[in-house]
């Protein structure tokens, strides 16, 4: 302490010390200590590693911006609604065994996607969804992702796969067809399951994916 200075003074040095204290407690609290109770927890026996083309899906997810309105998280029915709204059970931290990085989100403009594979497991809905989210949801403020497909006049062709638009949203003579990247999104989004019960018995964590 300098001299004639009294204890409880403050001057730069101990604001930057005190600061640098409360910055390493918050850390080891929010972030070292869950990371040593969680780092060895495995998945559950039924929750699959994600397929090559479901990888590629999930960071077509990401640079898409869907994290940024959806989450992937739902609470517990203490603390939200979330399974009266069909979004399954409270996710618990195995769920989450294979995501690197972690999705959760932060926001829910849109509804929180965690089971979407097991509340909506129509590849047609999905790719539907993605390319006129209105022609499915009446009112949906979801942008459209009209570069994910290739529209075009006359018919497909044998490998291309077709999204089936309904009716009033079909335009006679034109065909919309998915391109890769709209094909890996719907199977990242389907694999979107996590129905299983979160105490089912675990899988060895050897068998976790690296």
């Amino acid at each position: 302490m300098s001299a004639g200075k009294s204890f409880w003074e403050m001057d730069e040095m101990r604001i930057i010390t005190g600061a640098m204290v409360i910055l390493g407690g918050a850390t080891a609290l929010l972030v070292v200590m869950p990371y040593m109770l969680l780092k060895e927890v495995p998945p559950p026996a039924a929750l699959k590693p994600y397929s090559d083309i479901q990888l590629v899906g999930r960071q077509s997810y990401i640079s898409n911006g869907c994290v940024y309105c959806h989450s992937q998280q739902p609470r517990d029915i203490a603390q939200a609604p979330d399974f009266k709204r069909g979004w399954g059970r409270a996710s618990v931290a195995g769920d989450y065994a294979y995501d690197t990085p972690h999705l959760l989100g932060t926001m829910r403009t849109g509804p929180d996607l965690m089971n979407i594979g097991a509340r909506q497991p129509s590849k047609d809905w999905q790719l539907g969804h993605l390319y006129q989210p209105r022609a499915y949801t009446p009112g949906s403020i979801m942008p459209s992702y009209p570069y994910l497909f290739e529209v075009r006049q006359g018919e497909a062709k044998a490998n291309e796969t077709v999204v089936n638009l309904p009716p009033s949203f079909a335009k006679p003579g034109q065909v919309v067809v998915a391109r890769p990247e709209a094909l890996a999104l719907v199977e990242y989004l389907l694999a979107m399951d996590r129905t299983y019960p979160a105490l089912a018995p675990l899988a060895p964590a050897t068998d976790r994916k690296k």
